[in-house]
């Protein structure tokens, strides 16, 4: 009978559903404590039309020549590689991605990968309002934008360039097209800008915005020392003394925020807690910068060239153990904010925002 058939149908259903769900996840992407890093962040360019002062050395850095950048086309095979090994959210980041001529291509050739759920994009919104209907319609699911001053002569002071008023037109126009939330990510500096806090928070009154505090974190070149650090503990306090109510939100596992909200408020206010109080455990993120760096981890110096091994002829799967090797070597957590500020790592620009 026709119900019969209905059952057998909604029993297979529910079988593949299961078997998915416990299909066992790729060994080369998980690390030997067990993280299966299934979001991968790709820095499509070094390049940035801000030179914000916690990402890049006031003196500039030296670019690398273009022919050693990756491709378009070896960004998308490297891209395929890791969505079949199980990576289902991929973030573009920079320098600045959307000075990228062909963004919008690379964000329709990601949304045909079959098992990649989510494309996301982290930029300065300098070009987002005029780039964004096509960003939509090529199928970008997230956006992040920074933004670290409300007050336009401290955000050209901070980014030693103009734009301020852009990017405001940038969060807008991401807002009016639907994204939900829109997060803009906000780093505070002792001296700079941890007095705008409360403003930051009142933003998320009437808008669907979640405006994420991040602690400031050392970076090659940018002069990182313990007193410009206001961690999430001095943040949070002073933003209970204006709102008492704002409560703790449950987050995903491998959320890198803490999320809070203010009662009635149309937006969310997040955290990130990377030299306070770090989150390595559950950490599920490879970066691929725009030279072809595999980076395991933001603020480990050893990376392993993707891009070499790809021009050498080599097969998927060599160059799926060799980026398993790299896993593998993933320590269990960073060294910790005074060890990294002493380390030589790349500035935050050459890595991938």
């Amino acid at each position: 009978s026709n119900t019969c058939i209905v059952t057998r149908l909604l029993r297979t259903l529910i079988m593949l559903a299961l078997y998915d769900s416990i299909l066992p996840f790729s060994a080369f992407l998980t690390d030997n404590f067990g993280r299966r890093h299934n979001y991968l962040r790709i820095s499509l360019t070094e390049k940035c039309n801000l030179r914000c002062q916690y990402c890049m050395p006031e003196e500039g850095v030296k670019l690398t020549p273009r022919g050693q950048l990756l491709s378009t086309t070896e960004l998308l095979t490297l891209a395929r590689l890791f969505v079949r090994e199980g990576v289902d959210k991929i973030r573009l980041t920079g320098g600045e991605p959307l000075i990228r001529p062909d963004v919008v291509h690379i964000i329709a050739e990601l949304k045909k990968l079959e098992g990649l759920k989510t494309v996301a994009v982290t930029t300065n919104a300098i070009n987002l309002a005029r780039l964004l209907p096509k960003l939509k319609e090529a199928g970008l699911d997230l956006i992040n934008i920074s933004l670290d001053s409300l007050v336009p002569a401290k955000f050209e002071f901070i980014v030693r360039r103009k734009g301020f008023h852009k990017v405001m037109e940038g969060i807008d126009k991401a807002i009016e097209l639907g994204y939900n939330p829109v997060k803009i990510n906000c780093v505070v500096m002792r001296g700079f800008n941890e007095d705008e806090l409360l403003d930051f928070v009142a933003l998320t009154e009437n808008k669907p915005v979640e405006v994420r505090f991040i602690e400031y974190m050392p970076f090659d070149g940018n002069k990182w020392n313990f007193k410009k650090m206001v961690s999430y503990q001095e943040m949070l306090d002073g933003i209970r003394q204006r709102w008492p109510n704002m409560e703790k939100l449950e987050g995903a596992h491998m959320d890198t925020a803490k999320t809070f909200r203010i009662p009635n408020f149309k937006g969310q206010v997040g955290f990130i807690t990377s030299m306070s109080d770090h989150f390595c455990g559950s950490c599920n993120r490879l970066r691929i910068t725009a030279d072809g760096n595999l980076k395991v981890c933001l603020f480990g110096n050893s990376e392993v060239s993707l891009r070499d091994i790809m021009r050498s002829g080599a097969s998927d799967e060599e160059l799926l153990h060799i980026i398993g090797a790299a896993v593998g070597r993933k320590k269990k957590q960073h060294a910790g904010m005074f060890s990294i500020s002493q380390m030589k790592n790349r500035p935050m620009i050459l890595i991938g925002g």
